[in-house]
């Protein structure tokens, strides 16, 4: 998991640019092994990936995703502010966070927004319901002042959540969520942060870019209003969306292992999500990919052999997107296991993949709303 702490901003001009760095903690998956409760865990939620995308009226967010690494921010609500740490989150679009109205155990356990406290809060009736991989959460919506290192988004209306499912709440150090996808996906009609802070002219530019280094270094961020040219020296590579709902894109035909074609016969889609830790794929994919590299059923594989694996390649728009061993190799406690998860989803377009954060820190991502693409920049 990676904490994301502000510390800094730039102003340009009467706008902003705003840089906010990132460092790893702990992982979900590491806390439950401690507590002795992993096993247990993961054979009591068994959930597909793909449930977070695709739901008919609600959002969803299978929370299951944040066993291994998780990307966090301190943002602030109302007047005085209120403190929270939200998952900054590319595969959902609502803000939420928990309430005082809430009396779910996760809920004691983390902040929650007292409206009483906040002399800009507004109320409204409208409810709100989001569904998860094992449950959902419920709330109302209301409106207040929402801060994001330093940029102040009047009026912005997000979930005070009354309700939350699942014990797994109490262990993740997050209160929150903040979505970053497109309007079109968010539950109750909801206006994302990013929208209004572009209807309001509050970013340079009309996109957020994320840098997310390797193995536990320091120095990720997340930047919105801008593209820092320092981690573009290899070129940005623009990719149009093929839908403005989630940052939806579609691949060109084959996925390859060690030169041996794997998948996506047919073309497929991807979905780029800062909100999903691995790489999520087809069942017959993983079972192909695991049959290759020699893991075994659970994705387990022999350390020492990591430096010999090939890579994985993916063709979109015309050209090759590597993810080497060192990337979808995970190490823990000793021992690696493939940064890669199964699902199924049944979709007119075929095959869907969710390149997460196993893909993302090999690339320089930009989320540009301006002209709906996705930028990738090879980091060396």
């Amino acid at each position: 998991m990676k904490l994301l702490l502000l510390l800094s901003l730039v102003a340009l001009g009467h706008c902003l640019v705003t840089k906010i760095p990132l460092r790893r903690v702990k992982s979900l998956r590491q806390s439950l092994r401690e507590h002795g409760l992993l096993e247990s865990y993961l054979k009591q939620h068994p959930y597909n990936p793909a449930a977070k995308y695709f739901s008919i009226g609600v959002a969803s967010e299978p929370l299951e995703n944040y066993l291994d690494d998780e990307y966090f921010g301190t943002i602030f609500i109302g007047t005085p502010a209120q403190e929270f740490t939200v998952v900054f989150d590319t595969g959902s679009s609502n803000l939420w966070v928990p309430s005082v109205y809430c009396s779910s155990p996760a809920c004691r356990s983390h902040n929650r927004f007292n409206p009483a406290y906040s002399l800009t809060f507004v109320s409204t009736n409208d409810s709100l319901f989001i569904a998860y991989g094992t449950g959902s959460m419920t709330g109302i919506l209301g409106y207040d002042t929402v801060t994001v290192a330093g940029i102040e988004v009047i009026n912005q209306v997000f979930g005070l959540a009354e309700t939350e499912p699942g014990d797994f709440f109490d262990y993740v150090p997050f209160d929150g969520i903040l979505g970053l996808a497109f309007p079109s996906i968010a539950s109750s009609g909801a206006t994302p942060v990013f929208d209004n802070m572009m209807m309001e002219g509050l970013v340079d530019e009309n996109l957020f870019s994320v840098y997310l280094s390797k193995n536990g270094q320091s120095g990720s961020f997340v930047l919105f209003g801008a593209i820092d040219p320092f981690y573009t020296t290899n070129g940005i590579n623009w990719i149009p969306l093929s839908a403005e709902t989630y940052w939806q894109i579609t691949m060109d035909r084959y996925v390859s292992v060690g030169g041996k074609r794997i998948a996506c016969s047919f073309g497929c889609e991807a979905i780029v999500d800062t909100g999903t830790s691995l790489l999520a794929m087809p069942n017959s994919a993983v079972s192909t990919i695991l049959r290759i590299l020699g893991a075994s059923s659970n994705g387990e594989i022999n350390c020492k052999a990591v430096n010999k694996l090939p890579s994985i390649i993916f063709r979109i728009n015309g050209k090759a997107f590597p993810v080497p061993p060192r990337a979808y190799v995970i190490e823990s406690d000793g021992y690696c296991i493939l940064g890669f998860e199964g699902m199924d989803v049944p979709t007119e377009s075929g095959e869907l993949w969710i390149l997460g954060d196993v893909f993302i820190r090999e690339y320089y991502v930009i989320f540009n709303r301006a002209n709906n693409t996705v930028g990738l920049s090879r980091l060396s």
